[in-house]
């Protein structure tokens, strides 16, 4: 098993109890915070390495550094293949997509993250109102209005919808 399933197992599959699941969040979080901080202060380089010098560079184990990479995965320009047998060795790179990131954090509802205040000199006030406006628009269910009986056919046809495609 790679070290992506290990955490995926660990983390979710629910074996922990309420009080270790809310401890191994707890302490995944502030390190995932840190590591943003870090990140943000210089989004023009790329980091990378392996999985295990990515967890000594950020003073963390090597369960939650794959916990990161799984996060950050789908924010980055270029995503690493991480889905098969990651192990300590693996070579990964970190090219932030700034604009990609701060709507993915909105999306998992991370407002410890995207209300870092590092984000004040990367994207301009309104262009993080923007996205943050695409995000939630984006999860809304827009319902097209019902054709009536007696409305006029939605195929174009000039008749009445009962009598065209409402048969």
């Amino acid at each position: 098993m790679g070290l992506l399933e290990q955490w995926r197992e660990y983390a979710y599959n629910g074996n922990l109890n309420q009080q270790e699941a809310n401890m191994l969040w707890a302490k995944y979080f502030a390190v995932e915070k840190e590591i943003y901080i870090e990140l943000l202060a210089d989004p023009s380089s790329i980091v990378s390495g392996t999985v295990k010098e990515l967890a000594d560079k950020y003073n963390t184990n090597i369960m939650t550094i794959v916990g990161f990479l799984d996060g950050i995965d789908e924010s980055l320009k270029e995503a690493n293949s991480i889905e098969n047998d990651l192990s300590e060795d693996t070579k990964v790179k970190i090219d932030i997509d700034l604009e990609k990131l701060y709507y993915n954090m909105i999306a998992a509802k991370a407002d410890w993250l995207y209300q870092l205040p590092e984000w004040e000199t990367l994207l301009t006030e309104e262009r993080r109102k923007e996205i943050y406006k695409e995000q939630k628009i984006s999860g809304t269910v827009v319902k097209d209005k019902k054709v009536g009986r007696n409305d006029p056919c939605i195929c174009g046809s000039g008749k009445k919808y009962k009598k065209c495609c409402g048969v």
